[in-house]
């Protein structure tokens, strides 16, 4: 193709494509761009903050400090997770709508000027991309769905380092944009007669956002509980507490009422194995802990069972080891998981025998489960078979 077919041709595409002057909105502008990134990022920065949180909870590494109390700090963490994530989805979606004129500008025709337009377009794809992917993983995996062959839980983790990065790159390329912007009035009159204030739009953005928030992770607040309609867990379960997975999803039916079955219990020394009767026989504790889950929702029960520390004492084991934990499960990523040795030792760490004061529900780990404070519901292993003292 000739020199000048090819110019021809740019100019046809190029005459078909928008010019940002097509779009006449006069609600977009960098004043909106600017208060909707800062509460965009707002959002962003709670996510990233208490998914690391919960990331090294299941994850754990020894040069992060994770703290074994309050008992609801992870039901606050997570919940706020959730609610920032899910209140982001209508923040991002109108920002992009109010600069989306600018994915239509041409590029300069100086080199040095094209390099320099390129590059700010492929970070500013690298952070749409990824802000993106994680609000649609992220929400995916809140109602336990998940369409894809990848990792969540490495992916989503991989990739809010870069959704990061790119929002700082991208606050640091634009802050003189933005701190003029931020500088100007907000108009109070309409854009066009009859229709909206860029006040009344960033305030209906606002809204919908809380709105957002409210209607997906209220399931675990009292009096407001109602309103979540677009939670995937309604609050209500056995014994009052909901679960993710149930005794027949697990595959574990048959298991729990074998008369064969006991607890067994290894430590530095031996081993013993205990009945569900043996159990009973122990010092029992209450302890009123959450169930809080990766997907946001929580709930409160009062658990009755056997202090982990006293368990452990059988076997010689003391509160300076980890301890970890086997399910009756045959499958499963989470069949097996480690009490961090910080919670070993706390008064509300229980293999627990009861809820609400009744024996537990097949769906809830009976014959004993795990029950600890500020922890990951996914960890909180039930169905026992097997608790051993991780040697040092």
């Amino acid at each position: 193709m000739s020199e000048r077919q090819l110019t021809g041709l740019a100019g046809r595409v190029d005459a078909r494509l928008p010019h940002p002057e097509d779009f006449r909105s006069g609600l977009r502008g960098p004043r909106t761009t600017a208060r909707l990134g800062g509460w965009l990022g707002i959002a962003f920065g709670v996510c990233f903050v208490t998914g690391l949180y919960s990331h090294y909870l299941q994850h754990p590494s020894p040069w992060v400090p994770l703290l074994t109390g309050p008992a609801r700090l992870y039901q606050v963490t997570q919940g706020l997770h959730v609610a920032a994530g899910t209140a982001a989805v209508p923040l991002l979606l109108v920002k992009l709508w109010s600069v989306f004129p600018r994915f239509f500008q041409r590029p300069s025709a100086a080199p040095r000027r094209l390099l320099l337009d390129l590059l700010e377009k492929g970070s500013i794809a690298l952070l749409v991309g990824s802000a993106v992917f994680q609000l649609v993983t992220g929400l995916a995996n809140s109602a336990q769905w998940y369409p894809w062959s990848f990792d969540f839980i490495s992916a989503h983790f991989a990739l809010a380092w870069v959704a990061v990065g790119s929002v700082a790159l991208h606050v640091a390329v634009k802050l003189p944009v933005v701190r003029e912007a931020w500088g100007a009035p907000v108009e109070t009159r309409p854009a066009a007669p009859g229709g909206l204030s860029r006040r009344a739009l960033l305030r209906t953005t606002w809204l919908s956002a809380a709105v957002a928030a409210l209607t997906t992770t209220s399931v675990g607040i009292p009096g407001v509980r109602r309103l979540a309609v677009l939670a995937v867990r309604s609050g209500d379960g056995p014994q009052g507490v909901p679960i993710n997975r149930s005794a027949i999803g697990a595959d574990v039916v048959d298991l729990l009422h074998d008369p064969a079955w006991r607890l067994t219990v290894t430590g530095p020394a031996g081993a013993v194995e205990l009945t569900l009767d043996d159990l009973r026989a122990m010092p029992q504790t209450e302890a009123v802990l959450p169930i809080a889950c990766v997907e946001g929702w929580s709930a409160g029960g009062t658990w009755g069972g056997v202090r982990v520390r006293e368990l452990v004492a059988l076997v010689g084991g003391g509160t300076d080891r980890d301890v970890a934990f086997t399910s009756l499960q045959p499958r499963g990523g989470y069949r097996t998981s480690t009490l961090p040795a910080a919670w070993v030792g706390l008064d509300d760490s229980l293999v627990a025998l009861t809820l609400a004061g009744e024996p537990l529900h097949p769906d809830h780990g009976f014959p004993c489960r795990l029950i600890a404070p500020a922890r990951p519901g996914v960890l909180q292993t039930k169905w026992l078979s097997q608790v051993d003292v991780v040697p040092a």
